[in-house]
């Protein structure tokens, strides 16, 4: 009577771990998605951090284009303020000039001395015609100046716009971007679930007759017993007969799945919390990692390829049963089977 109900307890499903397995791969996807945020959003503020760096260099020159323009239009109003006093200047000499001129014609006898004197104001007067040549020369240079000075503002304010209108389409593009991945990998998870459900389907049917093989949530879990002798990770007869039903069902889904879906089988070493003592193992985690090895390298022994397995030990510390009873650590001491992304 106790063993029939040992029997019935270990054939109660436990759907606590597959609940908890579902929201860790929710959880998993969610994490994804947000670094996928998080990196559009960094690339994104590189991006306009780089912009504004360059909209700040072009407003700095721009700045120093204004000044340089605002000293040379002064400089200009103080050349055309001394063109207009030697104007002055030259209209009051030639006065002077028509008057002596005059006088010399009314007055032979002082004649010489109003000759020299007019002389010394033509001289004076081809002075100022000459610094007034020079001056004009200036100004039309700094017209050209000018003129050239806006010209390079015209272009700096060009190269502005296309910059803010860069920075707008690199936006939209990594807003597209993000959109796109979120779509990408919400159909990968779902082709994923679609294949993981046709895998356990087909383990259900070639396994479904052993007590000892269980289904967890996303998982195939073997009692270690089944698959390995006490304390050791040598596959026994019975555990090798299993792991050959489980690579056929293995490569007739690698055949299936398309070859842009990166899938792996994870096999899981799993312990009792009882210590090892004695053999060639130090520890649990050294025991359940190479059982795991052991039905990894059984499997690529049966043709399934070694890049779509992965082995992983946890020793005792991931129970299914946290009771310290025999029955608890029977439960506790197995290899799980996960069809999952790499």
């Amino acid at each position: 009577m106790a063993l029939a109900r040992n029997r019935r307890s270990e054939r109660t499903v436990d759907y606590w771990p597959g609940f908890v397995d579902a929201l860790s791969t929710l959880l998993l996807a969610i994490m994804f998605l947000l670094s996928v945020f998080v990196l559009a959003q960094f690339l994104l503020s590189r991006e306009i951090s780089g912009k504004d760096e360059a909209i700040d260099r072009l407003n700095s020159q721009i700045n120093e284009l204004t000044q340089l323009l605002a000293l040379e239009r002064s400089t200009g109003q103080d050349y055309q303020d001394q063109i207009a006093t030697l104007r002055a200047s030259l209209s009051s000499t030639e006065d002077e000039k028509s008057r002596l001129q005059r006088a010399l014609e009314s007055d032979s006898g002082s004649a010489a001395a109003a000759s020299a004197e007019v002389e010394g104001l033509q001289s004076a007067l081809d002075e100022e015609q000459q610094f007034s040549q020079r001056a004009r020369s200036q100004i039309e240079l700094l017209n050209q100046q000018l003129s050239a000075l806006r010209q390079q503002i015209a272009a700096l304010e060009n190269a502005l716009d296309v910059s803010e209108s860069r920075d707008q389409e690199s936006r939209t593009k990594i807003a597209d971007l993000g959109r796109r991945l979120n779509v990408a990998l919400a159909q990968r998870v779902q082709e994923l679930s679609r294949y993981r459900s046709d895998f356990f389907g087909r383990l259900r049917e070639i396994l479904s007759d052993r007590e000892n093989i269980r289904i967890v949530g996303d998982r195939f879990v073997f009692q270690s017993e089944v698959l390995f002798p006490s304390g050791s990770d040598v596959l026994q007869p019975a555990g090798t007969e299993e792991m050959a039903k489980l690579a056929t069902a293995i490569k007739e889904l690698a055949r299936e799945i398309p070859s842009d879906i990166n899938w792996i089988i994870r096999v899981d070493g799993h312990t009792d919390n009882i210590p090892v003592t004695g053999g060639r193992f130090e520890d649990n985690w050294e025991l359940s990692t190479e059982r795991a090895v052991a039905v990894v390298k059984y499997l690529i022994s049966q043709g399934v390829p070694p890049e779509r397995l992965a082995a992983t030990g946890f020793g005792e510390f991931q129970p299914l049963d946290t009771d310290d009873t025999p029955e608890a650590r029977d439960r506790n001491r197995r290899i799980e089977l996960k069809l999952t992304e790499r």
